[in-house]
């Protein structure tokens, strides 16, 4: 896996803000858990189209989860993941992985070792656990804050903090759609949640797991 400190993120954001003219300028978006000490902050470009970039971090502090990560993610204009790294720190230990997905559609995953080939299920969207930003790519992908859809949708499933890899299936359905807030149920598995979206289809209020603050 390929080094990425922060001087490396800040160059690249800066050279996309540049040669950009769609993008709007960044945000910084905090989500407070509701249940579990967790914090989550994420410094955001969004474009007119549905590119996406963004690095955050996440701090977990509750008795059973305690740790840190952090994450840089590419969307492409089609609103499809292209490129994830990932890092976690635990008292114990430190992990990293990369997902970056090739042209032909397959998923090069590597946690340090040399990369592994994957297909996952033809996925185009990732999910890291307990991170809120990453609902936001398949809804604006697809473009459920804006109108009415209901989708099934193979996703690469990343596992915090072990940076466990894998392929589920989720699905996302519009219940409601507003000016300035709309609301998508997301299920997989066993679990269903209305989810508040504003209208860049980003996450206002995940009832359970987060909110923005």
């Amino acid at each position: 896996m390929n080094s990425f400190n922060a001087t490396d993120a800040g160059r690249v954001t800066s050279n996309v803000e540049a040669r950009s003219p769609s993008a709007r300028r960044p945000e910084m978006i905090t989500w407070q858990g509701l249940h579990e000490p967790r914090l989550e902050q994420v410094r955001l470009l969004l474009s007119s189209d549905q590119r996406l970039r963004a690095s955050g971090r996440l701090v977990a502090a509750g008795p059973d989860e305690q740790f840190n990560a952090s994450f840089e993610v590419s969307v492409g204009e089609s609103g499809q993941v292209n490129r994830l790294l990932l890092r976690t720190a635990t008292v114990l230990e430190e992990r990293q992985c990369s997902l970056s997905r090739t042209e032909d559609g397959a998923w090069l995953v590597d946690h340090g070792q040399g990369s592994k080939r994957e297909t996952f299920n033809d996925a185009l969207d990732v999910d890291v656990q307990f991170s809120v930003l990453f609902n936001a790519i398949p809804i604006r992908r697809l473009g459920l804050h804006r109108e009415e859809g209901e989708h099934q949708l193979p996703v690469v499933r990343v596992s915090l903090p072990d940076l466990t890899v894998r392929a589920v299936t989720q699905a996302y359905k519009t219940v409601s759609v507003g000016d300035e807030v709309s609301v998508v149920r997301f299920k997989s598995g066993g679990f269903e949640q209305n989810i508040k979206v504003d209208q860049n289809g980003l996450v206002l209020d995940y009832p359970l797991i987060s909110k923005r603050i």
